[in-house]
């Protein structure tokens, strides 16, 4: 490609004629995609190689100074803990991540003769393998909503360790967010007694409450109730 249909094209062409485009681009049959296109390595070059804006050193000399002044908020991210937050029917939930094997798109659940129930729903395969799934709703005793409707948000969480692996359906999934024990406060006594004390604190995400469970105490009244009993 001569100067001047890198002059023609440098301006966001990928977008035009490339990948993200038309796929019109002639040069692609030979760079494949445009991330190895000499236009689109120089475009990226320019960008570093342009001039600073006047406000550009003030204005970051101005963040990093009351970033290194913030201590607070400096201690709050590194002691911060990460969280998956998902909706069982009304309310938002969440159980640490380190406990979480995998999300996955629901499979079929097979019910056992005389042992499938509102909590134990039956087993599904995962990959291969065969898992238990449970009702966590029974399980916390929250209201189940008949009129939820059944589209694609629905997800399975596979939780536990390699070891004793449940599987659990929910209505969303809202993915990975960090806390800092700052913003989470001990449940009240009353969410404690609505959940046999499933809910350990109680935190707000985007406005909404949310009850962050404590995962162990589940996992272990699961082996109780199901493997034991």
């Amino acid at each position: 490609m001569n100067s001047l249909e890198s002059q023609q094209f440098s301006k966001r062409c990928w977008n035009e004629i490339g990948v993200k485009g038309d796929f019109s681009c002639h040069q692609l049959k030979a760079v494949i995609h445009c991330h190895n296109c000499p236009v689109y390595c120089e475009t990226g070059r320019s960008l570093f190689n342009r001039e600073i804006p006047l406000q550009y050193l003030e204005d970051w000399t101005r963040v990093v100074a009351e970033t290194s002044n913030d201590k607070e908020k400096f201690f709050s991210a590194k002691d911060a803990i990460s969280w998956m937050i998902f909706r069982l029917g009304g309310e938002l939930l969440s159980i640490p991540v380190k406990t979480i094997q995998e999300i996955v798109v629901p499979t079929a659940v097979h019910s056992l003769p005389h042992r499938s129930n509102h909590f134990f729903l039956g087993l599904t395969n995962i990959r291969g393998e065969t898992l238990i799934c449970i009702s966590l709703a029974h399980l916390l005793s929250l209201p189940i909503d008949s009129d939820e409707p059944k589209d694609l948000l629905k997800r399975m969480i596979v939780a536990g360790n390699p070891k004793d692996r449940w599987v659990f359906l929910v209505d969303e999934v809202f993915g990975v967010h960090r806390f800092s024990p700052r913003e989470l406060k001990e449940a009240p006594v009353v969410i404690t007694k609505a959940t046999e004390t499933y809910t350990q604190l109680v935190g707000n995400w985007q406005g909404q409450k949310v009850n962050f469970l404590d995962a162990e105490l589940i996992f272990y009244t699961l082996n109780r109730k199901i493997l034991e009993g």
